[in-house]
């Protein structure tokens, strides 16, 4: 009983987490500046790990959550070099 509803949730998230990934592809694509692409790449990153998440949770495989955790740091630290880049102005 309650590892179905325990899936069930989980995939309730993925779905929202789903349509979260859509509203930022969609702002992604048609963002007017490259700040606004920017922050959705950020925003489609951190749903992407959110996914990663998910699927170590439904497969009870802990070592997803170590490439999770290694995904997060590389696209934070892909963030801050690209605003840096656009803080300059080239």
């Amino acid at each position: 009983m309650v590892e179905s509803l325990v899936e069930s949730l989980v995939s309730l998230a993925a779905l929202l987490a789903g349509v979260a990934f859509l509203f930022a592809l969609v702002r992604f694509i048609k963002g007017p500046t490259a700040a606004d692409r920017v922050v959705a790449f950020d925003v489609m990153t951190i749903v992407s790990i959110s996914f990663i998440v998910f699927i170590a949770l439904l497969a009870e495989r802990v070592i997803y959550l170590d490439v999770a955790l290694v995904y997060a740091l590389l696209s934070f630290l892909g963030v801050i070099v690209f605003a840096r880049y656009l803080e300059r102005g080239f």
